[in-house]
Parts: structure tokens; sequence; C-alpha cells
């Protein structure tokens, strides 16, 4: 993992879920770090935030209210900043068709103005949180997600000498996180009746920490211009009803718009420029340049040698290798979302 005790580095979207695990993994690792600002809108998110993470303990610490819409405000927090972490976005699906401009002006611009103020502020790298929604996308917060991503992988064609990375990471969806399924069951239960959308439905699974772990192990592989994809279990919706309240009755409510069955991070056209690691996937840019040696980054970027994917390749949560049981299920629940829920022991 990078060594980032020498290192200014600047988060959007500082004070959401991601935002505020980045932060106490890094003051965990590194009490001392140069500097970490957390830009974000929200005062009152920022205020909370200061009362964990004071200045007082944490002399590096800033916190910087702004909203990435605004390029020259985002250019006076990145002066002296050395990596950026790109975590804000609009991110509901229901909102985003509601509000469409609105999206693309916070997923689209608002990436691109990170690029500006990382071209103009000598920043060394940057990386992009994308989503599963962006591959193959039936809805807008999706659609504008991998515009973004585009963006930014698009970015390292045009930044002449400077020395910049920028890279993307894309994963699914993070158990717990607010307006998920797992908080909507929990709180569902008390009612008796538990509202399916589909009974064949999937869904990839990672923990906050390791979104967090794996972004700063991306910092240290990254080239620029690659999309990291990460190895994650799957589950299935019945799983995850019987896991948190297998006394409750099911009901098909049929699926929501903008919702898929199953989700996708790489799909079959993407697998045709991946390598596949020993955990996770790269997806190659689709313009390479003279820096990219194809070999190279396959024998150097991973524990074990890259490989190419074989033709017809997806990673769709459907038909992934690895899925999570019951009993894991809950465990993780009780680790990750709500350590005072007691799982109801199912008969085997």
């Amino acid at each position: 993992m990078i060594d980032l005790s020498n290192q200014s580095i600047l988060i959007t979207g500082g004070t959401g879920s991601f935002g505020k695990k980045f932060v106490k993994t890094v003051l965990e690792k590194y009490p001392g770090i140069k500097r970490l600002v957390i830009y974000s809108r929200d005062e009152l998110k920022q205020f909370e935030m200061s009362q964990t993470f004071p200045e007082s303990k944490y002399p590096g610490i800033r916190y910087f209210i702004g909203d990435i819409r605004d390029e020259e405000r985002f250019k006076r927090a990145c002066e002296g900043i050395d990596i950026i972490i790109h975590a804000a976005a609009l991110k509901q699906v229901p909102a985003a068709e509601y509000n469409p401009i609105e999206a693309i002006k916070t997923n689209v611009l608002g990436g691109q103005n990170v690029i500006n103020a990382a071209f103009d502020c000598g920043v060394k790298k940057v990386i992009a949180l994308s989503t599963d929604k962006a591959a193959a996308p039936i809805n807008l917060y999706g659609a504008t997600k991998l515009c973004s991503d585009k963006l930014f992988i698009a970015a390292n064609h045009m930044k002449g000498n400077r020395d910049l990375k920028l890279s993307v990471v894309r994963y699914g969806n993070v158990m717990g996180s607010r307006g998920s399924v797992i908080p909507f069951f929990m709180k569902k239960r008390e009612e008796g009746v538990l509202p399916i959308t589909d009974e064949r439905m999937t869904r990839f699974n990672i923990t906050l920490q390791e979104g967090v772990n794996f972004v700063l192990n991306c910092l240290d592989r990254m080239w620029g211009g690659e999309l990291f994809v990460p190895k994650i279990p799957s589950y299935r919706i019945t799983d995850i009803a019987t896991a948190i309240a297998p006394e409750c009755e099911t009901k098909v409510v049929g699926i929501r718009p903008g919702e898929k069955v199953h989700e996708e991070m790489i799909t079959e056209t993407d697998a045709l420029n991946t390598i596949e690691f020993d955990d996770y996937y790269v997806i190659l840019p689709s313009m390479v340049d003279d820096l990219w040696d194809i070999e190279k980054f396959k024998n150097e970027s991973g524990k074990n040698i890259g490989k190419a994917c074989e033709f017809g390749f997806k990673y769709n949560s459907g038909t992934n290798h690895h899925f999570l049981k019951v009993e894991e299920l809950q465990k993780l629940i009780v680790e990750h979302v709500d350590s005072n829920f007691t799982p109801t022991l199912i008969k085997s």
C-alpha cells in the first residue's frame, strides 16, 4: 500500500460514507500526514466530522466548504495538493431521473472541473470513483458516471509534460450504504413483509473498508488511464431477505425504472481490453499511447502475472463464481452494518 506520510491529499465528497471511512483509515495509518483536505458542500456534516477528527489532534487535516461545480473554488482548494480522490457525486437513481441536468452538472461537468484543477495545480495522481451502474448503463446516473469515467481516462492524453496520472476505480454495491437494500429490509422487517423487486435479482457486494483499501492499493499500482475493478462476491436478493428476516413474508413488487436484474462491472465489449490479476481486473484505455507497455504492465502490476480475459468474458453479479451464503451475510451485517443485529438461526 502506498506511503502517504509526506503527501497532501484532497477528497471530494469527503463527508460522505466513503469519505469518512477513507479519512479514518488514512489518519489511523498516517496520523502525521502532511495535509488532508475534506472538500464538500455540507457545513453541518463538516462540523460533525470535525468533532471526530479535530485539527487539534490531526494538524494536517483541513475542512474546505465548496461544490465541485464551482471550478474556481475547487482550484483554490487544490493548491499544493499531490493526490485527489474524487468521490463526490449525485448518486440516487430516481433523483437523477427526475433532475437530469443536476446530475449532469455534478457528475460530468464537476468531474471535468476536477481534471482542470489537477492540470492547473500540479497534482500528481487522481483516482475517480465510479460505479457498476456505469457498465452498460440503463439509467441517467450510470450514464453520467460512464461519461465521467471517459473524461478521466481521456485526460491522460491531454496532460502534456505534466507528471500526472488519472485513473478510475469501479466497484459494486457498498454493504449497508444509505438507501441500499440491507437497511431498507431491516426497517421493513418490523412490518412483517419485505418487498422484493424480482426473485432472480443479484448484486455485487463490497464493504466500505474493502472499498477504501482497494482505492489505496490502486494509488500505488496505477499507471494512468486504466479502470480498476475488484473481484468481489455476489448475493441473491432472496438470501438477503432470509438473512435479515426469515420469519417475514416476501412480496414481489416488480423492477423499478432504471434497475437491472443483475449488475455488470465488465461488459463483454470491455473484456476485449481487460487484464485479469489475482484479485482484480484492469480495463485498459481503448487508445493505448506510447507510455503503455502492456506486457510490462501484465508482469509488474499485480502479485501474479496478468492475463488477457478470454473472448466472451463478462463480469456479472448473476454469473459470478462467488456467492455469499445466508450465514456469511448475517455475519457481515453484524460486522459492517449493525452490531446490534441479532441473526435468526437458519435450519439447514
